[in-house]
C-alpha cells in the first residue's frame, strides 16, 4: 500500500486526503465550491474532524486508527500524527519552500527558520548544506523534528533544535552577536511561547521584522521567506509590512500557495513573500 500523501478532492468547505493508508477529512474555509468526486467517495473516509463554532473541534474516528503512522510528501519520510487542532503535523502547501530552499542554499548559508513547526522546512534547508537554527515554542515539535530527523537518514545532521519564545530568542541573537544569510517564518495568527508569552500577528509581526533585519550578515545576500495563512492578510499586506522595515529596493515574490489536487486542480492555502536583499 502506498505510503504517500495526496490530496484528493475538495469543496464544501472541506478536503479529502489520502494520508498513506488512511483516507481523512479536515476543513478547508476557502473550499465553497462543490467537490468534483462523488459523495460515496468521501464517505469513505477513514476519520473525519469538525470544526466548532467556538473554535474547537473534533475527530471522528470511523475506522481505528493508530496513534501515528509515516508518509511520503515534498521528498521527505514524515510522522503524521492527528492532533486536537486538526493538524497532521505537516502542511502539505509549504512544500513550494521547502524546493526553494534546497535549490537555493548551500553549505555557505546560516538559516534561521522560526515557528518552524515540527522541522520539514530545516530538513530542507540542511540537505542543501545550510547550517540551520530551529525554533518552535512546543517542544512536542522539537521532539516531532528530531523523529522526523531519524526518518530521513540522509539530512545531514546540521541543525540546532530550539523551544523558545520567537520574540525573546530573536533579542537574545542580537545579544549573542548571531547572523544569518536566509530567515523563514510562518507565524500563526495568534500564539503562545514557552513561558504563555502572547503572540497576535498584526502587532507583533513589525517588531519581529525589524529584529530579522538587524539580524542579517553583513555583506551577503540576505532572504527573508514570509508565509501566512491569517485571515485577512494578502500578499500586499506582506509586502507593505516587509517595505516598512527592509525598504522598496529588495526583491520581492508573492504567491498564493496551493496544495496539488487529484484531477489538476489546486487547493489555494495561504500566501508567501520572498524577499531578497543583494
Amino acid at each position: 500500500m502506498s505510503d504517500a500523501y495526496q490530496l484528493l478532492d475538495s469543496g464544501n468547505l472541506c478536503k479529502l486526503e489520502q494520508a498513506g493508508p488512511y483516507r481523512l477529512v479536515r476543513p478547508a474555509l476557502n473550499a465553497f465550491w462543490k467537490p468534483r468526486l462523488p459523495e460515496s467517495e468521501w464517505l469513505a473516509a477513514d476519520a473525519v474532524f469538525t470544526r466548532r463554532s467556538d473554535g474547537s473541534g473534533a475527530w471522528e474516528m470511523r475506522r481505528p486508527l493508530p496513534p501515528d503512522w509515516h508518509v511520503r510528501w515534498g521528498g521527505f519520510t514524515l510522522k503524521v500524527k492527528p492532533t486536537g487542532f486538526g493538524h497532521l503535523g505537516f502542511f502539505a502547501e509549504q512544500d513550494q519552500n521547502w524546493d526553494f530552499f534546497r535549490t537555493r542554499l548551500d553549505a555557505s548559508c546560516f538559516a534561521l527558520n522560526l515557528f518552524g513547526y515540527s522541522g520539514v522546512g530545516s530538513m530542507a534547508m540542511a540537505r542543501a548544506g545550510a547550517k540551520v537554527c530551529h525554533l518552535d515554542a512546543s517542544q512536542g515539535m522539537i521532539d516531532w523534528g528530531r523523529e522526523n530527523m531519524k526518518l530521513n537518514p540522509d539530512v545531514p545532521d546540521a541543525i540546532r533544535w530550539i523551544a523558545d519564545d520567537v520574540k525573546k530568542f530573536v533579542k537574545r541573537e542580537l545579544r549573542r552577536g548571531n547572523a544569518y544569510d536566509l530567515i523563514a517564518l510562518d507565524p500563526p495568527t495568534f500564539g503562545r511561547g514557552t513561558k504563555g508569552e502572547v503572540w497576535k500577528i498584526e502587532t507583533d509581526l513589525p517588531a519581529l521584522l525589524e529584529d530579522c533585519a538587524r539580524l542579517r550578515r553583513p555583506g551577503r545576500r540576505f532572504t527573508l521567506v514570509l508565509s501566512c495563512h491569517s485571515p485577512g492578510f494578502s500578499v500586499n499586506v506582506l509586502r507593505r509590512f516587509t517595505e516598512s522595515v527592509f525598504g522598496k529596493n529588495a526583491q520581492f515574490e508573492g504567491f498564493e500557495m496551493r496544495i496539488p489536487e487529484l484531477g489538476g486542480s489546486s487547493l489555494p492555502s495561504g500566501i508567501c513573500l520572498r524577499m531578497t536583499l543583494v
